[in-house]
């Protein structure tokens, strides 16, 4: 899988700060930018790519089909206006952002679609965000020999998504996790804190750390450039199997969960 193991996270970043935030992460060395139809700021990013200098094929871009636009032709033709807005020729990940098991368009239409995308040239991977089991039997069997580069879901320490962990490491699909710092809930966490100050570390560092070691890939957010500049570390940070224990027991399930959207979220394993 070529998915890289860090990355930067876009959402709820547009506009001016996003422009800011991508050339900061960029000046700073990442090299793979997390966005999505949804995020409405594909364009700034494109923007900032152009004028940053730094060659295309140092840069991992992916992005994501927003359910609107699940509909066979108004999946390509939405694909190539992203690309437009991105600047670019090729993407290099496409997801469907979510699967709407409920909605106007079967995952059959629209996993088709993607596979049709890709090859067509208008992404160089494809993979999904947000889908269970179930959902990951479904789209291995539509994409049949097209890989799934990743599935993007929420993990952290206290939504550690075993089952569906398991079963994507017993089939060999990748996971990238999002929202790994819990929307900054581990910050004032007291495990998150001990273990931090025994290496020297921040909770946040702390927490992407053990989303690492588990082989998942990570894509944080900040507006601070301090902290997109601290996140980084953590790709050195050297957890304990101790600490990993600890951190093992502040699972707390289903009620941690934080993107739980009703009409656009699958059964949840």
């Amino acid at each position: 899988m070529t998915v890289p193991a860090f990355g930067l996270g876009t959402f709820r970043l547009k506009d001016d700060v996003v422009r800011r935030v991508v050339a900061d992460a960029l000046d700073l060395g990442y090299r793979a930018i997390d966005t999505a139809q949804g995020y409405d700021n594909e364009a700034e990013i494109g923007e900032v790519l152009q004028a940053s200098g730094v060659p295309r094929t140092e840069v991992y871009v992916t992005t994501k089909i927003k359910p609107a636009n699940y509909r066979r032709q108004a999946l390509l033709d939405s694909l190539r206006q992203s690309l437009d807005k991105l600047r670019l020729e090729q993407v290099d990940l496409t997801l469907i952002h979510w699967p709407v098991p409920n909605g106007e368009v079967p995952p059959e239409e629209y996993l088709a679609a993607l596979a049709e995308a890709h090859e067509l040239g208008l992404t160089r991977e494809i993979g999904v965000s947000n889908f269970n089991i179930a959902g990951l039997r479904q789209a291995r069997a539509v994409l049949g020999d097209v890989p799934l580069a990743t599935n993007q879901v929420e993990i952290h320490p206290y939504l550690q998504n075993r089952k569906l962990v398991a079963f994507a490491r017993q089939e060999g699909i990748h996971l990238t996790s999002y929202m790994t710092l819990a929307v900054g809930k581990v910050m004032n966490d007291e495990v998150m804190q001990a273990i931090a100050r025994a290496h020297g570390a921040t909770p946040a560092q702390v927490a992407l750390a053990w989303a690492l070691r588990q082989g998942h890939s990570v894509i944080p957010s900040s507006t601070k450039r301090e902290n997109l500049a601290s996140n980084l570390v953590a790709q050195t940070l050297q957890l304990t199997d101790e600490d990993m224990a600890q951190i093992e027991g502040l699972e707390q399930g289903e009620a941690a969960r934080i993107a739980n959207p009703e009409s656009a979220r699958p059964q949840w394993d």
